[in-house]
């Protein structure tokens, strides 16, 4: 993929985490860059877990433990990211949120790249 597919998909993510911003109680965005910085973390986070425990275990991973490391990776982001206010009960729903806009419109990142579909 080339350098604007990558930029087209972080813009998608962001504007995904500003819809789930709106949607969420407890899950606040404070803009545009928020969200962006926000979907660039959860990917970096997202990218180290995977590394460490497989792709079993990834944030994007279908299963309660993908859906759990993922509202993890969530919730971890609002400690690298100003202007993001993540509670614990929003990070869960906002995982939950984002894994269901995720069946409509796949988003996946630069991260994602080197993977196979297979597991």
């Amino acid at each position: 993929m080339n350098f604007l597919g990558h930029v087209v998909r972080f813009i998608i993510a962001a504007i995904v985490l500003m819809v789930v911003s709106w949607i969420v109680p407890g899950f606040t965005v404070g803009g545009f860059w928020s969200a962006l910085m926000l979907a660039l973390v959860i990917a970096l986070l997202g990218w180290i877990v995977e590394g460490i425990f497989g792709k079993r275990v990834n944030p994007f991973g279908r299963g309660i433990v993908g859906f759990i490391v993922s509202a993890l990776v969530i919730w971890l982001g609002q400690y690298v990211v100003d202007h993001v206010e993540v509670s614990l009960l929003g990070a869960i729903l906002a995982a939950l949120v984002i894994g269901i806009i995720d069946l409509f419109i796949p988003v996946s990142t630069p991260f994602d790249a080197g993977r196979s579909s297979k597991s």
